[in-house]
């Protein structure tokens, strides 16, 4: 029996009220079936024309973990996690050939011939008019994925922690992608097995910083 059947995974409202982010893990390697499940759940997420802008990297070789973990001021979680996914984002993509995507939406029923062919031209001119914008709407595109990771996660019994604490040029070097000037890096996100407890330290009133309709006129729920 494969370790993922083993797994009473948990409903996406439960990972989202368990999830902590864990600074400490254990060595425990990840199952590869288990690894792929996570990989196939983190790019199920939506991206802008579902052009998929991401370049997501699976670093799991020890001597990749310590130069990883040297480009994020030598933090240790991602040297003791078996795998850290890093999260690029590739502001370029909607200008490159999306023929793969609208063959595989039309494969899959989700698009016909007139949403590809609107596609065709809506999304260069969305590029096109995002100007200086490109990086940001990639890296959102990014952190969307990386948020389907993480509570696909915690649901089946691992443990991750967001990282914004790195040097972008240093771990762009790390993944060869140092001579990428337009690759930007979204997140890093070790996984792994927990070797510490998490408390939830709370979360301020709704009143305090959710709204309705207006900045001030607090929601109360």
């Amino acid at each position: 029996m494969s370790s993922i059947t083993q797994i009473q995974a948990l409903d996406v409202p439960s990972a989202i009220a368990q999830r902590r982010s864990i600074k400490t893990f254990k060595t425990d390697p990840i199952a590869p079936e288990l690894l792929k499940q996570l990989v196939e759940l983190t790019v199920a997420a939506p991206s802008s024309f579902n052009i998929q802008d991401w370049q997501i990297i699976l670093v799991q070789d020890q001597a990749q973990k310590a130069a990883l973990s040297a480009a994020s001021w030598n933090q240790q979680q991602i040297v003791q996690a078996p795998v850290t996914f890093v999260f690029a984002a590739d502001p370029k993509v909607g200008e490159q050939d999306l023929t793969p995507i609208f063959e595989r939406a039309i494969e899959t029923g989700a698009w016909n011939e007139g949403t590809v062919n609107y596609f065709k031209t809506a999304v260069p001119q969305f590029q096109a008019g995002l100007g200086d914008k490109k990086r940001e709407y990639a890296i959102k595109d990014a952190i969307i994925a990386a948020t389907h990771l993480v509570l696909a996660a915690e649901s089946l019994g691992l443990s991750t922690c967001f990282m914004n604490g790195w040097v972008e040029d240093q771990v762009k070097e790390v993944i060869g992608a140092g001579d990428n000037p337009d690759l930007a890096i979204a997140v890093l996100v070790p996984v792994g097995y927990a070797a510490e407890p998490r408390l939830n330290p709370g979360r301020l009133p709704l009143s305090h910083n959710v709204f309705v309709d207006r900045i001030g006129n607090s929601y109360t729920g």
